[in-house]
């Protein structure tokens, strides 16, 4: 089976630093766009960072200048690093690729669980 493990959430205080990594197991053929989302309490999830296949990034406004995406084609991980990290920030964060599996015809969309990452001082 296809997985997807989050780590590096926990607790930072406002303007720390996290680097949240995602490691993608399984019987991967084609590794397509992964990204980053986020959830917060009583709030809808958004997409915080996305990388594609060729490399082309894209972040969220709240995010732009702070966040800095990144992956591995060959180790099958993507990372997110997080700076200046503000209270706002504070959601669970959830690692998502876009993947062609082993004997399947079409990729699709997978999830990990989600690692939570908290900025209170």
């Amino acid at each position: 089976q296809v997985q997807l493990v989050e780590s590096g959430g926990g607790l930072v205080q406002p303007g720390g630093s996290l680097r949240l990594s995602c490691a993608a197991s399984g019987s991967i053929a084609k590794l397509n766009a992964m990204a980053w989302y986020r959830q917060a309490p009583g709030k809808q999830r958004e997409l915080v960072a996305v990388v594609t296949r060729g490399g082309s990034v894209n972040y969220a406004d709240s995010v732009k200048g702070r966040f800095t995406i990144s992956r591995d084609n060959i180790k099958n991980t993507v990372s997110l690093q997080m700076n200046s990290l503000k209270p706002e920030d504070t959601a669970v964060y959830y690692c998502n690729g876009n993947f062609l599996i082993y004997g399947s015809t079409w990729p699709y969309d997978y999830w990990g669980q989600g690692t939570q990452v908290t900025v209170s001082s």
